[in-house]
């Protein structure tokens, strides 16, 4: 499955360079076999953001992408959408990614996040619980939207997230980039029409083999 991350990130065009982040040796030496960098951290790290700005610290560069291990599906489309608002917007601090729910039982499913974005463009919270909450249907549905595990950090930004606490509500939920949300850091959020599918549970693991499965054999 990390091969087929590390490809994918590698096609997008944003990037200057890619490796993984990882404290597990067998990780690494799989990553070295089929030819990608890889940098080994501490297995400290409680969440990936903190094992991100250990690499960051010693990187010579502006900004710095956070794609997980288990996206194999991931466009590299989707990436060059997360990065593109840095070139144009040098207040730009952090962005990531959401896409519209099409199916309303996405909603009360706790693995999939769920955001809700102000009129200017800025993620205002994450749940896994449906939200918002629609107490009176009859004044019409907004839109809902999921959030794409996907992020994009200036390196200055992404070093001060890692040196703080974690907070109450990023604990609750265990969303880390609520973290960023507590301690006043803006995310952009960016509107995308492709679909990302992280691999949390054995019944995922068994879907993505599926739609792998033809590109294998073509």
């Amino acid at each position: 499955m990390i091969e087929h991350v590390y490809r994918r990130v590698s096609a997008a065009r944003g990037l200057s360079d890619v490796l993984v982040a990882t404290d597990d040796l067998r990780i690494a030496t799989r990553v070295k076999d089929f030819g990608g960098k890889v940098r080994l951290t501490k297995a400290t790290h409680e969440t990936g953001t903190d094992r991100l700005a250990e690499v960051a610290a010693s990187m010579d560069c502006d900004v710095v992408v956070n794609v997980q291990g288990d996206e194999p599906l991931i466009d590299p489309r989707a990436i060059d959408e997360l990065v593109a608002p840095f070139a144009t917007d040098p207040t730009v601090q952090m962005t990531t990614l959401f896409r519209r729910i099409q199916d309303r039982s996405e909603l009360n499913n706790p693995n999939i996040t769920k955001i809700v974005v102000d009129r200017a463009g800025f993620a205002m919270y994450f749940s896994r619980s449906p939200i918002p909450h629609i107490r009176d249907p009859r004044g019409g549905w907004p839109p809902l939207y999921r959030h794409i595990g996907l992020y994009a950090y200036r390196r200055s930004v992404l070093l001060v997230l890692a040196s703080l606490e974690p907070t109450p509500l990023e604990r609750a939920e265990s969303l880390e980039q609520l973290r960023a949300l507590e301690h006043g850091i803006r995310i952009t959020a960016v509107e995308t029409q492709y679909e990302s599918f992280g691999v949390d549970t054995p019944e995922d693991l068994d879907q993505v083999r599926r739609l792998l499965a033809p590109q294998a054999s073509s």
